[in-house]
């Protein structure tokens, strides 16, 4: 079912400051900063080769990076990100397993126009994760 590692994306509390830290230290690429409203972040990708770092900034005080960055202000990993072959197949299939779902379990559109979801972190070893069609 699980395909690549997509991303890895990091919680930060300025994605600017960041992004230079990736961009201008590391000598990385670094995408223009996206808006996602209805995720509730903006958003950059760095671009490292067989992978990206995403970086999310909380876009409103009611969003869930915000929360995050209240326990972790100097901001850290949020989730990691697999590509499926079929969102809804996987879905489907986790359900089936047991696997709590966040949000109402139907695939929202992501940074990169494809649908996503998100299982619970105590699902998965603390870990929260991101399925991104692929």
């Amino acid at each position: 079912m699980l395909g690549r590692l997509n991303h890895v994306a990091l919680a930060v509390p300025d994605l600017a400051a960041a992004a230079a830290v990736y961009r201008d230290t590391l000598g990385a690429r670094v995408t223009a900063p996206q808006t996602l409203p209805e995720h509730g972040v903006t958003v950059v990708f760095v671009d490292v080769g067989n992978t990206r770092i995403e970086l999310l900034e909380p876009l409103g005080e009611g969003s869930p990076i915000a929360g995050f960055l209240e326990k972790n202000p100097s901001g850290g990993m949020h989730h990691v990100c697999y590509e499926v072959d079929d969102i809804v197949a996987a879905r489907d299939r986790l359900k089936a397993s047991g696997a709590r779902l966040l949000g109402d379990g139907n695939p929202k559109t992501g940074a990169h126009g494809k649908p996503v979801l998100f299982l619970h972190p105590k699902d998965f070893f603390g870990t929260l994760v991101e399925l991104e069609q692929a």
